[in-house]
């Protein structure tokens, strides 16, 4: 684990491990006890402009690439995750604040994001031929890879949110240029770096990037080099990649915020659904974009499910992420938690209610449940990003369905019902990417069409939705017999 610390703690440019050329050098830490994990000397704005310059050069030899070697390097890419599984889950929990059960579920998606490409890798040299009107033509559609990609992913679960862009991008001949958020450099950038190096991807690739963005200012974004410019993270921060994409039509892949309902239906097992909630609103501390952020609860049900949903939360083991029984772990930073317990003490003084009253122990915040919220309010229209959550009371379960789709997101969504038939019918209803009857809102799967409605992002990943984000269509038409014009 001290290699992943102290050897690769640098850029990855051109298949060498280089510092970055800056004056700056900022560390890596633990959120739960502010102790240094790693220091990284920033790279500089110039080393990103000469990343982009050389995955320019790599593409068109990467893209011509036979799909047997590809394959071949994948496979040793998640030989090497997995070899090395135990040192890599320590330091995914260490750098995220994550659980060691978070760690594991990350390690695993991430794996499993890799196998997936061998079932559609081939896919660049699909030839579609298309009958034509014209006599004598022959029309015929080739898939191509973009180009070169600008990979960006955030704090979260930034091995797993990194790969599901970077990999498909490779699997189907597109260079990639990678900056993960530095706070989780290690498992964001530099061990999927170290993971392909052992793999024997060829040099300019794939690159990483350990800097910050004033350092770089806009260059993922502006470079002129890049396709399409793959995104997770705030929604904020969305909007401002596709301003930037648009000036310059570039291609965009943007996985955003979420204001995911829960909802409880009046048929609903009320001790099932709080089962479910409790595991999907305080995994990873709630700092997940698909984590539940409103519970709405038809009102016959209200009161039970309210109590007991309350009583389960405030029993959650907390502390060192480290600890196997822990299941709240810190937040990612300390302006994290400022920034949650300014939105509480704002929500209190604008009349909400909690019911259940956590604490502040270091960067760990245990859980803080809001009852008899108005949907309307503010602290029920924020994505919250922690583990604080609001109880919403719904009239029927018609007015639940209304309520869920009361807000500017539509990422995940789940029902909780006795009627399967009537889950999926109402789950029609919601204006969200994903809905799960009988379960909770955290789900992913490399051969889903994961992504988000209105301002939760664009696009679609997954197995085979993620083909064509990540190549363009050519068409080619041959006309083998003379065409008579009209002049």
């Amino acid at each position: 684990m001290n290699d992943f610390k102290n050897k690769y703690n640098k850029n990855y440019i051109n298949g060498e491990w280089i510092d970055g050329d800056t004056e700056r050098t900022e560390d890596i830490m633990n959120p739960y006890d502010n102790s240094v994990i790693t220091s990284v000397k920033l790279a500089s704005l110039q080393q990103v402009k000469d990343s982009f310059k050389i995955a320019e050069a790599k593409q068109k030899e990467w893209a011509h690439s036979p799909v047997n070697d590809r394959k071949a390097i994948f496979r040793k890419t998640a030989e090497f995750l997995q070899d090395n599984r135990e040192d890599i889950i320590q330091i995914i929990s260490q750098e995220t604040g994550g659980t060691l059960l978070k760690s594991e579920l990350e390690l695993n998606l991430s794996i499993d994001v890799l196998k997936e490409t061998f079932k559609y890798m081939d896919a660049v040299d699909e030839i579609i031929d298309i009958p034509s009107t014209i006599e004598g033509k022959r029309n015929r559609v080739y898939r191509q890879p973009l180009g070169v990609v600008s990979s960006i992913s955030p704090f979260n679960f930034p091995m797993n949110l990194s790969l599901r862009s970077i990999v498909p991008a490779i699997a189907l001949g597109n260079t990639v240029v990678h900056k993960a958020d530095l706070q989780v450099g290690l498992t964001g950038g530099s061990i999927i770096a170290r993971a392909f190096d052992y793999a024997g991807l060829p040099k300019g690739v794939f690159q990483s990037i350990l800097t910050t963005p004033d350092e770089i200012k806009d260059e993922m974004l502006e470079n002129p080099v890049i396709q399409l410019i793959a995104f997770t993270g705030s929604t904020g921060f969305g909007k401002h990649i596709g301003k930037v994409a648009g000036e310059n039509l570039k291609r965009v892949a943007l996985e955003l915020g979420g204001n995911n309902p829960f909802i409880v239906l009046q048929d609903a097992d009320v001790n099932k659904a709080v089962d479910a909630a409790i595991f999907g609103k305080f995994m990873h501390q709630g700092q997940i974009c698909m984590c539940i952020n409103r519970l709405i609860v038809h009102k016959d049900l209200y009161e039970d499910f309210a109590n007991k949903f309350m009583e389960r939360a405030s029993k959650l083991p907390y502390g060192d992420q480290t600890n196997r029984d822990t299941v709240i772990g810190p937040l990612i930073n300390e302006k994290q938690i400022e920034r949650v317990l300014e939105l509480i003490e704002k929500a209190e003084k604008s009349g909400n209610k909690l019911g259940l009253r956590g604490k502040r122990i270091g960067n760990v915040l245990t859980p803080f449940v809001f009852v008899d919220v108005n949907n309307s309010d503010e602290i029920a229209q924020t994505e919250l990003f922690s583990p604080v959550v609001s109880i919403i009371k719904a009239e029927s379960d018609d007015h639940a369905i209304e309520l869920a789709n009361d807000t500017i997101y539509g990422l995940s969504s789940a029902i909780f019902t006795s009627d399967l038939k009537k889950g999926e019918e109402y789950g029609l209803k919601i204006d969200s990417g994903m809905t799960h009857i009988n379960d909770q809102t955290v789900n992913d799967a490399s051969n889903i069409p994961f992504g988000g409605n209105k301002q939760s992002g664009l696009g679609r990943f997954g197995n085979p939705w993620i083909i064509d984000e990540f190549t363009k269509l050519k068409w080619i038409s041959v006309q083998d017999k003379y065409r008579e014009f009209p002049f």
